[in-house]
């Protein structure tokens, strides 16, 4: 797994510390230890990928060598930052960020080993693997909605105190000077008057919102179901149930999955819609989504195989997260604005709202195209 501009390298490995596009077919080894090339992919070149441990060519190593350490260290930062959640979650009032900062490290985790069980599936115990994934989702999702609601609010208020505040647009086009600062100020004025009223309305609901996802994960993180997904947990820290022959296998067995999961991510990209596509069309929102869990389960992956994330894939990885946060916030501010009965003053300040998201949501699209490093794999008009 590497950026096509480069020629195949093979990596220390650091200490021990994931689609629905079609399989591409495996690839002929080049050689001795982890070492192999695909055919040509969207970027022109396929990915290749090299790992080395100990001085010892990578062959040398096996499968279980390889995954089994990454899921136990996942494992085990799951089940610590789970007794940090407990220790810092009570009295509600005090150590409130510790316990937020818990939740993420406990959702971290169960997004890497998650994501791998997805990637490699077929070095696992099938059955298993699908069971923990599925309940891994289901807690992961829990977990993140209070914080998403809680993100959305702060992006939305701060959003609507700059297009409110005294400071007018610079003028644009063809329109005279004076003629668009009247207009401007025009427009400021009509904003004002419903700007308060609209974060008022955006923060009750959010609010409740996020109360009520508090709840539900504090329920979820009592339930039997979560004390299943803990013990399962537990038992992966010290035992991964590996697919019968996997354990002799030799660890390139783990490029294949770990290349297919790099080709559905340069497939989704190149089949993402041109820049020049007019902006609002929310119907193009969906492909974004997607390209950004097909990098996540890629970067997850290239933990596994490579001992590290892309560093290359950074960028755009921030990118993405930021288009995920725009459209939530502006599909937030649309509904908001189907409040019955509200004030049309309120209606227009959320509709100027949405508006700026969805300019948020094109500059993000903007942003990952230039930190794209696989540049000839996007569309072009």
């Amino acid at each position: 797994m590497r950026r096509p501009d480069q020629q195949t390298t093979t990596r220390p490995t650091p200490d021990a510390a994931p689609g629905t596009t079609p399989d591409t077919p495996p690839a002929e080894a080049t050689g001795p230890g982890m070492r192999r090339t695909t055919g040509p992919g969207p970027s022109g070149t396929g990915p290749a990928a090299a790992r080395t441990a100990g001085g010892h060519p990578a062959g040398d190593l096996t499968t279980e060598a390889v995954l089994a350490p990454y899921l136990r260290g996942q494992a085990a930062e799951f089940l610590r930052s789970l007794r940090l959640h407990h220790e810092h979650s009570a009295p509600a009032d005090s150590g409130g960020q510790d316990a937020a900062a818990a939740t993420r490290a406990l959702r971290r985790s169960a997004r890497r080993i998650s994501g791998s069980l997805h990637t490699f599936r077929a070095a696992l115990d099938p059955l298993w693997a699908d069971q923990l994934r599925a309940e891994l989702a289901w807690l992961s999702g829990i977990l993140a909605r209070e914080h998403a609601y809680a993100n959305r609010l702060t992006r939305l208020v701060e959003a609507l105190h700059q297009l409110s505040g005294p400071a007018l647009p610079a003028a644009r086009g063809a329109r005279a000077a004076g003629e668009s600062a009247t207009s401007d100020a025009q427009g400021r004025a009509a904003l004002g008057v419903g700007a308060a009223r609209a974060g008022a309305l955006l923060e009750r609901r959010l609010t409740l919102a996020r109360t009520r996802s508090h709840s539900a994960a504090l329920q979820a993180l009592g339930s039997s179901r979560f004390h299943a997904v803990a013990d399962a947990v537990a038992l992966l820290a010290s035992d991964v149930p590996l697919a019968p022959g996997t354990a002799g296998r030799t660890a390139e067995a783990l490029l294949e999955p770990a290349e297919r999961a790099e080709q559905r991510l340069l497939t989704a990209v190149a089949a993402l819609p041109p820049d020049d596509t007019e902006p609002y069309n929310e119907a193009q929102d969906a492909a974004w989504h997607q390209a950004r869990l097909l990098l996540r389960l890629h970067r997850y992956a290239h933990e596994v195989v490579l001992g590290g994330a892309d560093p290359a894939l950074t960028g755009a990885g921030h990118a993405l997260d930021l288009h995920r946060d725009a459209v939530e916030a502006a599909g937030a501010a649309a509904a908001a604005a189907r409040t019955p009965r509200i004030a049309p003053a309120t209606a227009y300040a959320l509709g100027v709202l949405h508006a700026d998201q969805r300019h948020e949501v094109e500059a993000a699209r903007t942003v990952f195209r230039e930190t794209w490093p696989y540049a000839a794999a996007l569309s072009t008009p």
